[in-house]
């Protein structure tokens, strides 16, 4: 097969035409200057039928753009797997669940480690783009079909499962969410992808960020509107309350704040955004600093109040909230720069060293970042945040590149391999509660008696 040049990286397959057994073959060479005549020549050999089948199969599925990269695949299965892992046993193991507030948690790479997929698949994706109008319907059709599923899944119409109960005030329901935040990162990074890059050839480092360079624009738009409220806005003083049933107002709880740039979990203009645009009543209502040491006296789990709590312990807030999903949005992005080293970078050297240069350049500035005071902090997204998690799954991506693309270990990670191409499934069964829901449909004499709670999964009342 060595002579067969039309099946390797570098050449790009127009057409392949096979009649009986003859075969043509349209091609054009790239970077390398390959014998094409030599290559079309050997075709015409009596084993050339079976061959030029194989070959037209690789090819058709090249020029179709539906060439799947395994490795993407792995790594997002090895994140469903990561997902379920703290979702289950962050309860038991308050450690490896979501940090309380500043630091970073085995929980805290989930979400950073979707959205560089996301952005990497894009770039894979629109690497053949042929209509800008119609490939934009599309992505803004998937982004819309993803807030609609989040809104329904997380957005509390199942908020009574173990009552087998569902439903949601629209006075209260949560519009955002993982599935939203997810949506808007990829109709905004697939914009980009679109609209925001020429037609120049790359054939260097450089003559790749030129042909990019207003998606870097972007990024830095992006990452300078997130610094800039974040540390310019003014936020007052403000007030929540916690109604104590369905027929009484409930308690009024002050907060004081007064101040501006504080990055705190009373008085951060993260929340102050989605308070004054969402409404207070639509923001997620256990929040994650309610496990802190101020406000849970089993801290880093959930707990009973602490004597001297501070009046903002118990007020909603949203991890996924607005501001935050601007910088969410840059790992996207920069996961599209990953992306397309891919498509333009055919050396397997190349490609690791476009990965890893960054991914560790990225990992330094956030330690820089967060030693000098802007602090990893996965609720408000910060940059230092970004810049840790999306260096570090640019490197464990280059990792699982090699294993399995590079030196084809694909025995051990066939699981992992599906697990990926079904990762929104995964998702939706276990991470929102369909499964349990269904679980506990069958149940003897009341609710509480279900097939879970039969074999000690949840608690019988």
């Amino acid at each position: 097969m060595g002579s067969y040049q039309l099946i390797k990286e570098n050449i790009n397959p127009e057409a392949l035409n096979l009649q009986g057994n003859k075969c043509t073959l349209r091609i054009e060479a790239r970077e390398r200057g390959d014998d094409v005549e030599s290559a079309l020549s050997k075709l015409n050999s009596p084993s050339s039928p079976r061959l030029c089948r194989n070959a037209a199969s690789r090819c058709m599925s090249s020029a179709s753009g539906t060439t799947r990269l395994v490795s993407l695949d792995v790594f997002r299965g090895l994140t469903v797997v990561l997902m379920i892992l703290v979702d289950n046993a962050g309860g038991i193991f308050p450690a490896i669940n979501h940090s309380p507030w500043n630091g970073l948690t085995l929980a805290d790479f989930v979400m950073p480690f979707f959205l560089f997929m996301v952005g990497v698949s894009l770039g894979l994706a629109y690497k053949n783009l042929t209509c800008r109008g119609a490939a934009s319907k599309k992505a803004m059709f998937r982004a819309l079909k993803l807030l609609t599923l989040g809104v329904f899944l997380q957005g509390g119409y199942f908020h009574g499962i173990n009552n087998l109960t569902y439903g949601v005030d629209m006075y209260q329901i949560r519009w955002t969410g993982i599935l939203q935040r997810i949506a808007i990162a990829y109709f905004l990074a697939a914009a980009c992808e679109i609209w925001l890059r020429s037609d120049d050839k790359v054939n260097s480092e450089l003559s790749m960020l030129k042909k990019y360079q207003k998606q870097w624009v972007v990024v830095l738009m992006l990452t300078a509107l997130y610094l800039l409220l974040l540390y310019g806005l003014y936020v007052p003083d403000w007030e929540y309350q916690i109604p104590i049933d369905a027929s009484s107002s409930g308690k009024m709880y002050s907060v004081k704040c007064g101040v501006r740039g504080d990055t705190g979990p009373a008085c951060n203009s993260v929340g102050m955004i989605d308070r004054k645009i969402l409404g207070i009543h639509h923001l997620y209502r256990r929040p994650i600093y309610a496990r802190t040491k101020q406000c849970s006296i089993n801290s880093p789990d959930y707990g009973p109040l602490p004597p001297d709590a501070p009046s903002w312990c118990q007020a909603p807030f949203d991890p996924e909230g607005l501001l935050s999903t601007v910088m969410a949005t840059v790992s996207c992005l920069i996961g599209l720069h990953y992306g397309h080293v891919i498509v333009h970078f055919k050396d397997h050297k190349t490609r690791l060293l476009q990965w890893l240069v960054p991914s560790c350049c990225l990992v330094a500035l956030a330690v820089i970042c967060d030693i000098c005071g802007m602090h990893i902090n996965k609720v408000l997204y910060s940059f230092s945040y970004m810049c840790f998690t999306t260096g570090a799954a640019g490197i464990l991506f280059a990792a699982i590149y090699v294993m399995v693309d590079v030196y084809g270990y694909r025995r051990f990670t066939l699981v992992l391999e599906w697990m990926g191409m079904h990762a929104l499934m995964i998702f939706i069964l276990v991470a929102c509660n369909i499964v349990p829901l269904i679980l506990q449909g069958f149940y003897w004499s009341q609710p509480h008696n279900n097939i879970l709670t039969s074999i000690g999964i949840g608690t019988r009342r």
